[in-house]
């Protein structure tokens, strides 16, 4: 397994882990514009938004909005991650802030909020490589913590991949993560400091 920024990858290959499901049709921009703005805007729009944020096929770009994954040279995950701030639907989201005093535009807190796993390559584990890859990947790039908002489903519920697209509490566990609230019965909120 191989995680690289997605500048590095080519948009071909972030495409193909997206295939023809809800990422292809989000392309990691609902958290990214809020849910009115998204709403508003169609696929193709998202799609090119997408492409200037991970500046894919550009190596020598400053920074890139996440990681694409590959198994034995094929593409097969993906994990959007950057500045929290850079986030508009976390900032009209209560769930990041309840009963925290936390100042949203700290531009030294990263944020893991979505993973796109490949059909037929899900239920493996990738989200931890991700998850792991994008924390050291904001560490190196000087955030003092990095958060995620995993969904907790309830003890024996079935949850689509859709919506577990943010991932899992255990995902981030095993990422030296720990939970720091718990502002509703379906999510969490994860974080990891930098000393």
């Amino acid at each position: 397994m191989t995680v690289i920024p997605a500048n590095e990858a080519s948009w071909a290959d972030l495409q193909t882990v997206f295939g023809r499901g809800p990422a292809a049709t989000c392309q990691c921009q609902r958290i990214k514009l809020g849910d009115r703005d998204w709403f508003g805007t169609g696929v193709e729009e998202r799609m090119h938004r997408l492409r200037e944020e991970t500046d894919c096929g550009h190596p020598e770009a400053e920074g890139t909005s996440g990681m694409v994954a590959y198994r034995d040279g094929e593409p097969v995950g993906w994990v959007a991650v950057e500045p929290r701030a850079g986030y508009r639907r976390l900032r009209g989201s209560p769930v990041p802030w309840a009963g925290r005093s936390e100042d949203p535009d700290d531009p030294r807190v990263w944020a893991i909020v979505c993973f796109a796993i490949r059909a037929g390559c899900r239920g493996q584990g990738l989200t931890r490589h991700l998850a792991r890859a994008a924390t050291e990947y904001a560490r190196a790039r000087g955030a003092k913590a990095v958060e995620a908002y995993p969904m907790v489903p309830r003890e024996g519920q079935k949850v689509s991949w859709g919506e577990m697209n943010v991932g899992s509490r255990t995902t981030f566990l095993a990422a030296g993560f720990r939970e720091v609230s718990h502002p509703t019965t379906r999510r969490v909120v994860m974080r990891r400091d930098f000393g």
